[in-house]
Formats: structure tokens, C-alpha cells, sequence
């Protein structure tokens, strides 16, 4: 076995509503994952409570794959996101569903500024994917 584990910090998301919309961000979201290919097995999804000062709360949420899972957490009042990709490769090289489903989920965003990174897991001296 072995995987790709792709992570992205967002900022400045330009479309702030998607941002404490759980149910249209929970439809974008599986929507982007089966686009690119993934099945989805299952999901969670929290709004957090309005602050004392009114400002919404943001939403986690999760799709667990056949492939392994994504995970989002969103900040709307600093306008950012945290993104978790990550596709085992067990029968098969997930990679690029990967990479395909952080693309889309990046682009619904639609930040001013994007932190990516990426690590290979499973297998100690596997092949770089």
C-alpha cells in the first residue's frame, strides 16, 4: 500500500457565503470528489455556533472514500480554508484523482493565496508518485 497525501492552506477566499453554507458546501464537495473520480463511502459535516459578536461559525466536515478521505475546515471570519486530501493506492495509482479533486476544491474557493503540499505514505521506500 501506499498513498498521496495532499494538504492546502487557502486565504482570501473570495466567496465568503460558501464558507458557513454546510449543505452547499457538502454537495460541492462530493460533487468535486466523484467528478474526479472517487468514491464516496460516507460523510460528516458540523456548523460551529454563531460567535458572541455575531460572526457565523465556521463548518468541518469530511467525505471518507473507498480511496482514503477529504477533509475541510473553514475560518469565514479570517476568509480561509484548510483542505486534506489523501488516496491510498492500493490496486491501483489514485494519484491524479487526487491531485484532480484538490484542483476543483481550490478553485470553488477561490483564494488570493494558496499553500500546498504533498507526501507520499505508506510503504517505506516506495516509489515517488
Amino acid at each position: 500500500m501506499n498513498g498521496l497525501h495532499l494538504t492546502a492552506d487557502l486565504a482570501g477566499c473570495a466567496d465568503s457565503g460558501l464558507l458557513i453554507d454546510g449543505p452547499g458546501l457538502a454537495r460541492s464537495v462530493r460533487a468535486a470528489a466523484e467528478e474526479a473520480g472517487l468514491t464516496v463511502v460516507g460523510e460528516h459535516w458540523h456548523r460551529f455556533p454563531d460567535a458572541a459578536d455575531g460572526q457565523p461559525g465556521g463548518i468541518t466536515g469530511m467525505l471518507l472514500l473507498a480511496e482514503s478521505h477529504v477533509a475541510l475546515h473553514t475560518w469565514p471570519e479570517i476568509a480561509s480554508v484548510t483542505l486534506d486530501v489523501y488516496v491510498c493506492n492500493y490496486e491501483g495509482d489514485n494519484s491524479e484523482k487526487a491531485r484532480a479533486l484538490m484542483a476543483a476544491l481550490v478553485a470553488l474557493f477561490q483564494p488570493a493565496d494558496a499553500r500546498h503540499h504533498a507526501l507520499v505514505r505508506g510503504r517505506l521506500g516506495a516509489e515517488v508518485l
